[in-house]
């Protein structure tokens, strides 16, 4: 098996790594310092007091790199349209294409059924375009679950990793989806194959789809959030509203939002990726983590005032940046 990966982030480049200390041959289509720092020094992870380094194939040309059985894709939901053309030329004819980004993916409604089946929702896949070239057939979803982050290029730092979670969506995949979740395994990475990675994305939008927006509104962690009757308030009542589409589309969601809230509540004074994004001046992943559930809810006259709301909000947020 051979990877290529496509932004070797935070969470990118923590999965590269783990594929390469399996023994995975794993290039990195990169570009500026992080080029530059991944051909003269290797990809690096750091873990508290520890550092390991591997070396990777990097270029900046797809052309240069060797064919890929997977394209592990480790961009920002809301740069994957731009990036369409580079996908498309490191795909060969029987690439599988991994994901790993938060958010609603671009696949998710296609095969699905119900009264969202093949739904193109604008505010992740402009036009469908994404759909078009990648349909969910050569696609293995994936879930991360890991705090991690970019101290300097071709640098990552682990501060905690939980769990990567790998699905087959069309059910076409098994052995690629076997081998993937394996080598990560190998690699030090608790990585496990799900049946149903529709409701793990769902089930991780669940609490993404309102403690970015809001701790972005807010620049206040989860706990901060949490601790705050109004704000708590907000976020349980954007939950229900997300789990009221998920009931009209086939998703209901079992857990209750008190223990969903016990669970974040574990995490303590974490900071969002959304918090983290605008305090770098980075652009915020709205549509795909917050701006999809409203347009679900308007396609399917689901009521969603709230999300509606912070929506709104963080647009204006951006706006005014």
């Amino acid at each position: 098996m051979r990877v290529t990966v496509l932004g070797a982030g935070a969470v990118g480049g923590w999965l590269a790594a783990g594929l390469a200390r399996a023994g995975v041959p794993v290039a990195v289509l990169a570009r500026g310092a992080t080029l530059a720092a991944l051909r003269a020094d290797g990809l690096t992870l750091q873990q508290g007091g520890m550092r390991e380094t591997f070396p990777v194939t990097a270029s900046d040309d797809p052309a240069e790199l060797p064919p890929a059985d997977i394209l592990l894709l480790g961009l920002k939901s809301h740069d994957l349209p731009a990036a369409l053309p580079l996908v498309e030329r490191l795909l060969g004819p029987g690439t599988l294409v991994a994901t790993a980004q938060n958010g609603l993916p671009w696949w998710f409604l296609q095969g699905f059924g119900g009264p969202a089946e093949g739904l193109v929702l604008d505010s992740v896949d402009p036009g469908g375009a994404l759909a078009r070239a990648i349909p969910v057939g050569r696609v293995l979803g994936g879930v991360a679950h890991v705090g991690s982050r970019v101290d300097a290029p071709g640098v990552i730092r682990l501060m905690k990793q939980d769990r990567m979670l790998y699905g087959d969506p069309s059910g076409r995949h098994h052995v690629a989806l076997a081998a993937l979740v394996g080598a990560l395994d190998r690699g030090g990475i608790p990585a496990q194959a799900v049946a149903d990675i529709r409701m793990e994305v769902w089930l991780k939008l669940w609490g993404n789809s309102n403690m970015n927006p809001l701790s972005a509104l807010s620049r206040a962690d989860m706990l901060a959030m949490l601790d705050d009757p109004g704000v708590a308030g907000l976020i349980e009542g954007m939950m229900r509203e997300m789990a009221a589409i998920g009931d009209r589309i086939g998703l209901p969601i079992a857990q209750s939002i008190p223990e969903r809230l016990v669970t974040t509540r574990r995490l303590g004074a974490f900071r969002t990726s959304m918090l983290q994004d605008l305090e770098a001046g980075r652009p915020l992943e709205t549509g795909p983590v917050l701006g999809c559930l409203v347009e679900l809810a308007q396609r399917l006259a689901v009521p969603a005032p709230m999300l509606a709301g912070i929506h709104g909000l963080v647009r204006l947020l951006e706006r005014s940046r």
